[in-house]
């Protein structure tokens, strides 16, 4: 048996809105593995777009394993989104310069590099916070806004996101979620 080598931008003939998404990356710090994917109508030269406050001098890393499913306007807000919180101000001084850059703080609120394990699922209009860790077979709902990592297998959704259920009678056992309430 033979799939589509994982070097083709667009894995299924005439279906030019679907590509396999690390032919597609450009930045240096989006890491992509194999075979995963990204479909949009608009082409899947959207989704860097899609990446939002990602500066490179800030150094997060967005990293995707392998074999994910990637929807249409799925939004990832890097750590360059964040301002802090425990100023007088919520302004972002230091970062224009011209003088302002007196008031650098010790250091800007980063939440960590960004993380998609292997065969994960992102629905639609997902949108997915800094410094998030999505584990292994995860299934993001359509439209929610993951703020807190989500568990290997589980399935979570609305906004803020949370668990509805996990994909398997074992990873529930096996996380310990059989003492919670799932819905």
């Amino acid at each position: 048996m033979h799939g589509p080598p994982p070097s083709a931008r667009h894995p299924i003939e005439g279906a030019e809105r679907l590509g396999f998404l690390k032919n597609f990356i450009t930045r240096p710090n989006i890491e992509v593995g194999d075979y995963s994917y990204y479909d949009d109508p608009k082409g899947v030269e959207q989704f860097e777009k899609n990446v939002l406050y990602h500066f490179d001098f800030i150094g997060d890393r967005l990293i995707i394993g392998r074999f994910c499913s990637i929807a249409a306007e799925t939004r990832f807000s890097m750590n360059g989104g964040n301002h802090a919180t425990t100023w007088f101000t919520t302004f972002p001084f230091p970062v224009f310069g011209n003088g302002w850059e007196a008031a650098m703080p010790d250091s800007w609120p980063n939440r960590g590099d960004t993380n998609v394990g292997h065969d994960v699922w992102i629905g639609y209009g997902a949108a997915i916070m800094p410094g998030v860790q999505i584990g292994n077979g995860a299934i993001v709902a359509t439209g929610s806004v993951v703020t807190k990592d989500v568990e290997p297998f589980a399935i979570v959704g609305r906004n803020p996101a949370e668990l509805i259920r996990y994909r398997f009678e074992w990873t529930q056992v096996a996380s310990g979620a059989s003492r919670r309430r799932t819905t």
